[in-house]
């Protein structure tokens, strides 16, 4: 399908480790577009639409995940952003929505490419073939020792970790390593937020970097 993008919308993506905080701060910057009378939408990744959200289920939660191949799970993660990004994310834009996206194709990247060691030829194909044109404006990294991450992980109140969280420290390790390696290759899209500040102060920052980058 042919991706029109041409709009006053934007696409401000969220990554990070599991535990980096992204859920919290897309509600506060949604808050302060809302704020400024912007329709605002967040969606997720591997999600968003209900083909994303049923490959979700497959890849956080089928009894044989653990089983699953790198190469399958990029497939998976890319095909659930290619039909959230036909669906959901290019008709909003093109009715100048803001579109807060918890991960996107960065995440291929770093956790298929980097942390799965997949050739980073094939995926950077791939993710263009999901994504086509449409790129983030912003791309908000949300950083936090991996320590920290894993701590956080163990602390939430939820079921038991899904599949993706169970990873091992040097996954994560390399996992931060990729995302840092990320911003300084695109300095331009990416910007590093310190995730162990307080809520309110990473909130500031994030805005502040909004506000600079997008006008």
């Amino acid at each position: 399908m042919p991706l029109k993008t041409k709009s006053v919308g934007k696409l401000i993506s969220f990554e990070g480790s599991e535990g980096s905080g992204k859920s919290t701060q897309i509600a506060r910057l949604a808050e302060h577009f809302q704020k400024m009378g912007r329709e605002v939408i967040a969606t997720r990744e591997p999600g968003g639409t209900e083909i994303g959200e049923q490959i979700r289920n497959i890849i956080v939660h089928n009894s044989k995940g653990d089983e699953m191949c790198p190469e399958t799970e990029l497939l998976l993660f890319t095909a659930a952003r290619a039909q959230l990004v036909r669906e959901v994310i290019v008709p909003a834009l093109s009715r100048g929505t803001i579109v807060l996206s918890d991960r996107y194709l960065d995440s291929s990247t770093v956790y298929q490419g980097i942390a799965r060691n997949l050739a980073p030829g094939p995926v950077n194909e791939i993710n263009r073939f999901a994504v086509g044109n449409v790129m983030p404006d912003l791309t908000i990294v949300m950083d936090v020792p991996t320590e920290v991450s894993l701590q956080r992980i163990h602390q939430r109140a939820s079921d038991l970790p899904d599949r993706m969280e169970r990873q091992n420290i040097t996954f994560y390790n390399k996992v931060r390593e990729g995302y840092l390696l990320l911003a300084k290759e695109w300095p331009q899209r990416v910007v590093v937020i310190d995730g162990t500040l307080a809520p309110e102060g990473i909130d500031k920052k994030i805005w502040t970097e909004v506000q600079k980058r997008l006008g």
